[in-house]
């Protein structure tokens, strides 16, 4: 789990790495109550999101992403995360990845298989049983067998940088965890629910993105809308732990109305902070304080 503990600021495996629960933020999640996709430009998604008040909307928790909503008696098999780029949906499944493992959050959850999309286009030429790619990255799990057995959660993060076909109408079905076929079979078939049905999937993905997956293969659609103003306090308070330099970097951060509405994305949270920190020599030992706080240009909340 050190994978998901230690999250690289900056560009992947370039920078220095920050434990995640030392930064991480609480963001909005809520239910989508269209089944269409978002067509809009992301710049307009962002103007959409920043308007609409929080309050008007049910917040998710991320420890219940897999628990029925109000009114519903069965949680939903496939969910699919929406949210622009920049807006924190990686740090999310790591987040859920590390609480399952360190004993927080959904111990009723037996194995939580995290892949992301830009490993698995690597494979894209290659075949593989279910149990053979699940051996392939998680070496642990070569002496598990029947994983109908066990309530099995797989995190598929990034389908926007997906280069397989996804080919759900002319993919065979497949439903032999032990046959071998090629990775975008397996997928469209464990997507569907084809093979391993007892399983549980979670899709990220930026809004453009979503429509690879066909609605009916999708059980609920929930959009990650970033931080509310509290949250992007808690933010800054995090990432400057001494209370005058955060209260002054939130100071400025105000100032600027469409900076603070644009902080709702922990990206420009980041770029916020680190652009302000280094404008503070201007205000002497203070500002070089900020800096030396603020630490190198790397984002721990990396731009998903």
């Amino acid at each position: 789990m050190q994978k998901f503990r230690r999250v690289f600021e900056g560009i992947a495996k370039a920078g220095q790495s920050t434990d995640l629960n030392d930064f991480y933020t609480e963001l909005f999640i809520t239910e989508r109550v269209s089944g269409e996709v978002n067509k809009e430009h992301e710049v307009r998604l962002i103007e959409t999101a920043s308007r609409k008040p929080a309050k008007e909307e049910t917040p998710i928790k991320l420890e219940d992403i897999f628990k029925p909503l109000p009114g519903q008696d069965q949680p939903s098999r496939t969910i699919m995360t929406t949210g622009v780029a920049g807006i924190g949906k990686t740090v999310l499944t790591h987040k859920f990845t590390l609480d399952w493992a360190e004993g927080k959050a959904n111990q009723d959850i037996d194995f939580t298989l995290p892949f992301t999309f830009r490993e698995l286009n690597l494979l894209k030429e290659k075949e593989f049983s279910l149990m053979e790619l699940l051996h392939h990255f998680f070496i642990q799990t070569k002496g598990i067998l029947r994983y109908h057995r066990f309530q099995v959660v797989f995190i598929l993060d990034g389908l926007d940088e997906c280069r397989l076909p996804l080919d759900f109408q002319n993919n065979p079905i497949w439903t032999d965890v032990t046959k071998s076929t090629s990775v975008d079979v397996l997928l469209t078939n464990l997507i569907r629910g084809d093979l391993l049905p007892s399983a549980r999937i979670w899709i990220t993905t930026r809004p453009a993105a979503a429509n690879q997956i066909p609605a009916e293969c999708v059980g609920m659609v929930t959009e990650v809308r970033g931080f509310t103003d509290p949250q992007k306090e808690e933010y800054f308070r995090k990432r400057f732990r001494e209370e005058t330099l955060a209260s002054t970097i939130i100071f400025h951060i105000k100032r600027s109305r469409s900076l603070h509405i644009m902080c709702h994305i922990p990206l420009f949270c980041w770029i916020s902070a680190t652009a302000r920190a280094a404008r503070l020599p201007l205000l002497g030992p203070l500002g070089r304080l900020v800096r030396a706080r603020a630490g190198p240009l790397s984002d721990p909340l990396q731009a998903s």
